[in-house]
């Protein structure tokens, strides 16, 4: 790693910015842990406020009245937004810098959560929200750019660790938040604007020397298709149920007339789940054949929704049932990233990554609009039936691979690394590349992806 500000032939005082008349940033570009903390602090107080207005909207859509229908929409439009952020905050990073493009989101998500609190409408939240997914996006971009430049090959496996715990653990916070007040008042809408504004203080307070932004040679889904074609369809998948999860968790909970603090744990607790199953799931992925443990993780993430229809709605069971059902589903995202990698080349890797999370991202946008359709036509109690036949579809279509086509050999898969079910391909950057043995996949075409 370099430091990226210039210096004189005598390395004098001139290059100092306070004689320069420039402002000296109180957390210094050379304090690399100091920096990264002040990201992850930031990070960690838009994912609380993320986490919280998620869960809001989702419970006071029911109290408005509005249709499951048009909730679905609602929630539907934060993952739209999201993929439109990722390219547009890629373009802002490269004319106007880091800091102005974190203080520009973080202000805007800060204004329309405030925008939701006045109007309780429809077309309002739909718009709020996509405008909220949108600078969400945008954020991590900007997060994950600057990971990377303050990452070394030795730390960047631990700071990928940590930007998922922090980001999970953060939504996690979020929807606790949500028994601390009445959900039909202002106050909790405020609190979530208070939230990301005060992720902005961390920020700027850092560095002001922006990281160089670097942008990898896509590569398209037609390209990928013949070569990864589990990996694309399990991302698929991964993202439909995330996205109905996350989408209508709150307005099933709603609907079955749970408390607000019955809510708050019972959409904390799939959060939780990710961030304890995580490591344990990801360390078998790398002593087993991994495509035979995506199986394993797809249908166990088919069947915990089923334990979740075994108990009643407000019992503590249902919780339990819920952590079991993110610890299966959102390390089988991270699985999918892992198992796409073992068949791409190195230098492949991060233009890769951008048609994954747009697949992804696709399938977060059908999951709200599929389940909220199933709820409102059929009860409440389809939210759970269709997560798991959206994990069945996964697993059936693994299995079909497996018994058809030949596994990658075991030493020749990459390390495993922890990915947030939200991260922008800038992820991608923190991931470990190298392979088990230093021969990688042998000159020929695989036969099996």
């Amino acid at each position: 790693m370099t430091d990226l500000a210039p210096t004189d032939a005598a390395g004098s005082a001139a290059t100092d910015p306070v004689q320069r008349g420039e402002s000296r940033p109180l957390i210094p570009r050379s304090s690399v842990a100091a920096a990264t903390w002040a990201l992850f602090v930031g990070l960690a107080l838009v994912m609380i406020g993320n986490g919280l207005n998620g869960s809001l909207l989702g419970v006071r859509s029911g109290e408005a009245g509005f249709g499951l229908e048009v909730t679905g929409v609602i929630m539907a439009a934060y993952f739209a937004g999201f993929l439109v952020g990722t390219v547009y905050a890629e373009s802002a990073l490269r004319t106007v810098g880091h800091i102005r493009v974190f203080a520009a989101l973080a202000s805007m998500a800060s204004t329309v959560v405030l925008v939701q609190a006045i109007s309780v409408q429809p077309i309002t939240w739909t718009a709020t929200r996509f405008l909220f997914g949108a600078c969400s996006a945008g954020i991590y971009v900007v997060v994950e750019s600057w990971l990377n430049d303050l990452a070394t090959n030795a730390t960047r496996g631990r700071i990928l660790s940590v930007y998922m715990i922090v980001t999970m653990g953060g939504v996690a916070v979020g929807q606790l938040l949500l028994s601390v007040e009445d959900t039909s008042g202002f106050t909790l809408f405020i609190v979530v604007s208070v939230l990301v504004s005060l992720s902005l203080v961390p920020i700027t307070l850092s560095a002001s020397s922006a990281p160089p932004i670097a942008t990898p040679e896509p590569i398209g889904l037609r390209a990928l298709a013949p070569r990864i074609p589990t990996g694309l369809i399990s991302s698929f998948f991964s993202g439909a149920g995330a996205g109905a999860l996350i989408g209508m968790g709150a307005v099933y909970a709603g609907q079955v007339d749970m408390t607000t603090a019955q809510i708050s744990l019972f959409l904390a607790a799939p959060m939780v789940g990710a961030i304890v199953f995580q490591w344990p799931i990801g360390w078998l992925s790398d002593k087993l054949p991994r495509r035979g443990v995506l199986f394993g993780v797809a249908v166990a993430a088919a069947v915990t929704p089923l334990l979740g229809l075994a108990v009643a709605p407000t019992s503590p069971m249902a919780v339990l049932a819920m952590f079991l059902m993110g610890g299966a589903m959102f390390p089988f995202y991270s699985l999918t990233i892992a198992y796409s990698n073992d068949w791409l080349k190195a230098e492949e890797i991060l233009g890769a990554s951008g048609t994954l999370v747009r697949v992804n991202g696709t399938g977060a946008i059908v999951g709200p609009l599929l389940v909220a359709g199933l709820m409102a036509g059929i009860g409440p109690r389809l939210f759970f039936w269709a997560i798991t036949g959206i994990f069945s579809c996964a697993a059936a279509y693994i299995l079909i691979r497996i018994v058809s086509k030949d596994a990658l050999p075991q030493e020749r898969q990459r390390r495993w690394a922890p990915i947030p079910a939200r991260a922008s391909a800038g992820a991608a950057y923190l991931i470990p590349r190298r392979r088990r043995n230093a021969e990688g996949i042998p000159s020929g075409k695989p036969v099996n992806r």
